[in-house]
């Protein structure tokens, strides 16, 4: 990270802390769906105790960066975008959570037709996640590889976007499923996995100008 902290390890320790909990997060996030599709709810609900306690960690983190960035006059020039970014990065992580409870609260249990197409959605939404980890270590380490990635977090959202829209079609096209209320409940969870990739994707768009800036 010698772009920004020549003279500053702890922020520096922190920050590659901060996005290895992000990774963590999506890794147990996909992990999680992977138990609840398999019916191990014991497992399932481990993982979101995982997330959870992720999300609590990297708000510790966030926060210890915001006031080291603050008080050590750390950057001044690019601080704003610094943190900007982690804040954004914080709407992945409680993504991962969000989803998960939501699965721990409702406990949908007529998604098992749909279980392939649940899990590919949940790979490709978590490819997406992953790419934007890349994205953002490249704009602490190696600024020019950012685009790259960024580019990558595009296709996988939009992989992300075909797959969530043929669980739609296939969920109110089918004759299995006679109640409009289970239809309501296939859409509404996949939209929430593929929030993760949409998010991602938000995220990436601010990136892709902090790196604008920092290239000029």
């Amino acid at each position: 990270m010698d772009l920004f902290f020549q003279h500053a390890r702890k922020i520096e320790g922190n920050i590659d802390k901060y996005l290895d909990n992000i990774t963590k997060a999506i890794l147990t996030f996909e992990q999680g769906v992977k138990e609840y599709f398999n019916g191990n709810m014991d497992l399932f609900e481990d993982k979101y105790k995982e997330a959870c306690d992720l999300e609590s960690a990297s708000d510790e983190l966030r926060r210890d960066i915001k006031y080291t960035l603050y008080r050590d006059l750390l950057i001044p020039d690019a601080r704003g975008d610094v943190l900007g970014l982690l804040e954004t990065l914080d709407d992945v992580i409680d993504v991962t959570e969000e989803v998960l409870r939501e699965f721990s609260i409702e406990k949908p249990a007529e998604l098992g037709e749909f279980k392939e197409d649940f899990l590919s959605l949940t790979e490709m939404s978590v490819k997406t996640a992953k790419e934007l980890v890349s994205a953002s270590r490249s704009f602490f380490r190696e600024i020019s590889q950012v685009h790259d990635f960024i580019t990558q977090v595009h296709y996988w959202e939009h992989e992300a976007d075909k797959v969530e829209e043929r669980i739609k079609r296939k969920a109110f096209s089918s004759e299995k499923l006679d109640k409009l209320s289970v239809k309501v409940q296939v859409r509404y969870f996949a939209e929430r996995i593929s929030l993760l990739a949409d998010t991602a994707e938000d995220v990436a768009e601010r990136l892709d100008v902090y790196t604008i800036k920092r290239s000029i």
